[in-house]
Formats: C-alpha cells, sequence, structure tokens
C-alpha cells in the first residue's frame, strides 16, 4: 500500500445470503418493507455528513450501468458531484463530467493515482472488482449492510478469494429498515 493517510473502504448492500444482485445483475430485492424497532433512524443531516466525509467513488462496469439504470427510473444520481471512477475496458456512457473510465493494473491505479489525490476512497461494486481489491491487499476497511431478505442464488459479495482475509470488527449498527451495518478493518497482521 502507498504510505499515505488515505483510506480505501469496500462498501456493498447484500442479501443475508450474501449476494449483491441476482444472476441477471437485477438489484429488484434491495427494496425491503421491514421495520426493526429498535433500530437507527437516520436524518437527513447524519446521511450529508456521511456523504461529504467520502471523497470518491470507484466501480464495476455493471455496477456503473446500475447506477445509470436507476438514474432513468427516476432515482437520481448517488454519487453526488463526486468524481467516479469506472473500471472497465467497454465502452460505456458517460452521463456527467465527474465520471472518468479507467482500465489497467487496478494496484497501480489505487496506489499511484487514487491514493495521492483523495483521503476517503470508496469502492461500491462490484463482486469480482472488490474481490480483486482484497486481493491485491489495496482495502482498508470493508462496510457491509446486510439486507433483511434471502435471494437464494445471485452474484456474491466477493468474487472468488483464494486466501483468507483475516478482519477485525470495528462497528456494528442496526437501522430501523431492518438494515444492519457491519464495519469491519482489514487486518495487516495477515
Amino acid at each position: 500500500m502507498a504510505d499515505t493517510d488515505s483510506r480505501v473502504t469496500i462498501h456493498m448492500a447484500a442479501s443475508l445470503d450474501g449476494f449483491v444482485a441476482r444472476k441477471d445483475g437485477r438489484v429488484d430485492w434491495m427494496e425491503t418493507s421491514d421495520v426493526f424497532a429498535g433500530g437507527r433512524t437516520l436524518d437527513p443531516a447524519t446521511i450529508e455528513a456521511f456523504l461529504k466525509a467520502i471523497d470518491c467513488y470507484v466501480m464495476g462496469s455493471r455496477t456503473y450501468e446500475t447506477a445509470l439504470n436507476f438514474e432513468a427510473k427516476g432515482f437520481g444520481w448517488s454519487y453526488g458531484d463526486k468524481p467516479v471512477f469506472v473500471l472497465t475496458t467497454r465502452v460505456l456512457p458517460k452521463n456527467r463530467d465527474t465520471v472518468q473510465f479507467h482500465s489497467g493494473d487496478l494496484a497501480e491505479f489505487v496506489d499511484q493515482v487514487l491514493r495521492p489525490a483523495f483521503h476517503s476512497i470508496w469502492f461500491v461494486g462490484g463482486g469480482a472488482l472488490c474481490g480483486e481489491c482484497l486481493r491485491r491487499g489495496l482495502a482498508d476497511e470493508i462496510r457491509y449492510s446486510i439486507l433483511p431478505i434471502l435471494i437464494g442464488d445471485g452474484i456474491p459479495f466477493f468474487g472468488g478469494l483464494e486466501t483468507d482475509v483475516a478482519l477485525h470488527l470495528a462497528e456494528v449498527n442496526a437501522y430501523r429498515s431492518g438494515v444492519v451495518e457491519l464495519c469491519y478493518a482489514v487486518r495487516a497482521d495477515q
């Protein structure tokens, strides 16, 4: 890892059985109707402050296409005016100036381009990209939002890790929506 104070966070929402999407890429199951009375409610000011702390987003091409689809359906662009780096070898539509496409070595991109320029770097999907980030030792933490649903089959959160990745539980939050967020630090002593 580069010698900076930057932080690479992997974040994904997944079903309780560990899938980020159905096999065909659909995420229709993410709208759940569960209510956990003892859970936290997030007010708009808290959410805004949290999102301000993120400097840039990194995603794969399918996650980008899903974000474009959400925007086309009227759900808005989830990433505000923050830089969004889409890692792909495909030609994709560019919907705004803050989107940049990149292909090439992931470790070089993270250590030589992202870490020197940004403090809080968020990888937001997909499973193969996040798995590669862990395999290459690039992630500092994992934030895993577990939705209250089992979908049985789909695209796994992490694609094909060949070795164990030791983690340390740093934070747990349960929300009124039934979502549970786990935050793990990636242990350096592996």
